[in-house]
Formats: C-alpha cells, sequence, structure tokens
C-alpha cells in the first residue's frame, strides 16, 4: 500500500515558460515534510487509510493529553495539522517486486506525485465576513442614481402568497471559509530537494493557508488533435475525407 496525499501550504502564485514559450500562471506548494501518525487497517478498522501529519514546529503546552499519547504510540513527535488519505495498491518496482508498505513513523515527501499529471487541491477559500448580495452572489444591484440604494437586492418574492421566504434564497451573509476542492490540476514542477509542487492554475485560500494534495481521481483523458504535431486535426481530416467523397 502507498499514500496517495500530502499536506501542504500556499506560498504565492507565479508563472513559468515550457518548451513552446507559452506562459502558464501556476501556484507554489510546499508540499510537506509529513509523517505518517498513524494507520487503518480493513481487518481492523473496515477500511484501508493513512493519518498524515504536516510536519512542523509544535510547543509541547499546545498538545493535550490524549493527543501526546497517540504521537508516543507511534514514536513520532507532536505535529500541527492532522489529516486522514486514502491508500492505493502497492505498484511493482523493475526487478518485478512489490514495494515494502508503509508503517507508522515513515515521511512523506513530494516525490510521491513524480509519475502523476495530475493533482487534487483541497484548501479554505479566504473569509469574507458578513457580504451583501453585490458581493457575494453577483447580484447587479440596484440604479445607481440619486435617491436609490445599489447595493441591495431588492424583492425577494409576494408577500400575500407564499407569505414566507423559500429555502436557498439568495441573501446577504456570511461569505468564504469553505472548504474548496479544485480537480485536475495540471503538475508544472516538482522541486524534490526543497519539496516544492508547482500546479497550473489557482489554488483556494489565502498565502501561508494549508491544503491537501492528493493523486487525481479522475484525470482528464488527452484529446486527439491537441497533444502534438503527430496527431491528426479532426477539422483538417474530415475536410480531407469530404473532397475524397467527391
Amino acid at each position: 500500500m502507498a499514500v496517495t496525499g500530502i499536506l501542504g501550504k500556499k506560498i504565492g502564485m507565479t508563472q513559468v515558460f515550457d518548451e513552446k514559450g507559452e506562459v502558464h500562471p501556476v501556484t507554489v506548494l510546499q508540499a510537506g515534510p509529513c509523517v505518517i501518525t498513524h494507520l487503518k487497517t480493513a481487518a481492523k478498522d473496515g477500511y484501508d487509510a493513512a493519518q498524515i501529519g504536516l510536519v512542523e514546529f509544535v510547543k509541547a503546552s499546545k498538545v493535550t493529553k490524549p493527543m501526546a499519547g497517540h504521537f508516543a504510540k507511534s514514536d513520532v513527535a507532536p505535529v500541527r495539522l492532522i489529516k486522514e488519505v486514502e491508500m492505493e495498491a502497492t505498484k511493482t518496482n523493475a526487478d518485478g517486486e512489490a514495494d515494502a508498505t508503509v508503517k507508522a513513523g515513515d515521511r512523506v515527501l513530494v516525490d510521491i506525485f513524480v509519475d502523476e499529471k495530475f493533482v487534487d487541491v483541497i484548501g479554505t477559500s479566504k473569509g469574507r465576513g458578513f457580504s451583501g448580495v453585490v458581493r457575494r452572489h453577483g447580484f447587479g444591484g440596484g440604479p445607481k442614481s440619486h435617491g436609490h440604494m445599489f447595493q441591495v437586492q431588492g424583492s425577494i418574492g409576494a408577500s400575500s402568497f407564499p407569505s414566507r421566504v423559500f429555502p436557498g434564497q439568495r441573501m446577504p451573509g456570511h461569505y468564504g471559509t469553505d472548504r474548496v476542492t479544485v480537480r485536475n490540476l495540471r503538475i508544472r514542477g516538482i522541486d524534490l530537494d526543497e519539496n516544492l509542487l508547482l500546479v497550473e492554475g489557482a489554488v483556494p485560500g489565502p498565502r501561508d493557508g494549508y491544503v491537501l494534495i492528493s493523486k487525481a481521481k479522475a484525470p482528464p483523458r488527452e484529446r486527439r488533435g491537441f497533444s502534438g504535431a503527430s496527431t491528426v486535426d479532426p477539422l483538417k481530416a474530415s475536410k480531407k475525407a469530404a473532397g475524397k467523397k467527391k
């Protein structure tokens, strides 16, 4: 069995250039290092999973006695953040032998994504407090002329019937600090020495926000005609076939 995910931090955004000279916006993630604090097995817990913790300095006074005993049981140092990730079947190496199974106390590094093209990232979106409908839901607002209130949603229904507000009505309220999952972010670079991962696109959350990075569960298929010059252009192929029929 092998771990499929890792904890990390959002460092910020930058841009990189590929071999063709095209620019790609990327988010730099500090992926790990993490340590396995506990293993769950199908025989004992009903499913296979690994509990990993992000290796960061934590004061002993900040660790509760139950958690201190939990860390001591696995003989690992206290960690600040703990998450549970899935396990996958172990792949065989070049000699045809299965790799060693993981155990509590093993380190999890960014090298688990070396053979991957896409990752899923889970983070907490930025908190924006109590917001109105224009900012929260993108409403157009009212007239901007004198004597009108612009940042309002207007009427929300008739008063005689149904004499109530329907559930799910978009109104002002708490905005942000939600769990957001972004799927299939393409990996643009890996730094094994610094445990850095560069993914194309935006990642939810502020700088130094904690994220959970895992292997893509449903990676997209490579489309024909867009992978390179050697592939068939569907538009040209259809025109060529139409000419032969005539």
